[in-house]
């Protein structure tokens, strides 16, 4: 499965759990990974929500899933997958961290058609 796929898998994921605010960055011109999946949730047990479906969506589908960090506290669950890097935060951790300003030359990705309004 390509990574943008892996994405889109990740994205629906978070969506089927009232992720909000769900932004896919194209990290291609980074050797760190093909793209960045950010989402953010309103407690730590919506975080852990998330990251858990992700997690289980995954596993049906055969990605790999390298690593999983952040589990305990739920503030910042960072799922790594490989060519795509799932980050699922609570609010005020997405706005203290701002990925999106940190990497601000990476495209976003339109992921309108993966999320179900």
């Amino acid at each position: 499965m390509d990574s943008k796929k892996i994405a889109e898998l990740a994205v629906k994921a978070a969506d089927s759990k009232r992720g909000e605010d769900i932004v896919v960055l194209d990290m291609q011109q980074s050797l760190m990974a093909d793209y960045f999946v950010i989402v953010d949730a309103n407690s730590n047990r919506q975080v852990k929500a998330i990251a858990e479906d992700i997690i289980d969506q995954m596993e049906e589908n055969d990605v790999k899933i390298y690593q999983v960090s952040g589990k305990t506290k739920a503030e910042w669950i960072l799922v790594d997958l490989g060519d795509v890097i799932v980050h699922v935060f609570q609010k005020e951790t997405r706005e203290f961290y701002n990925l999106e300003k940190l990497w601000s030359d990476a495209p976003m990705l339109n992921v309108t058609d993966w999320i179900t309004e």
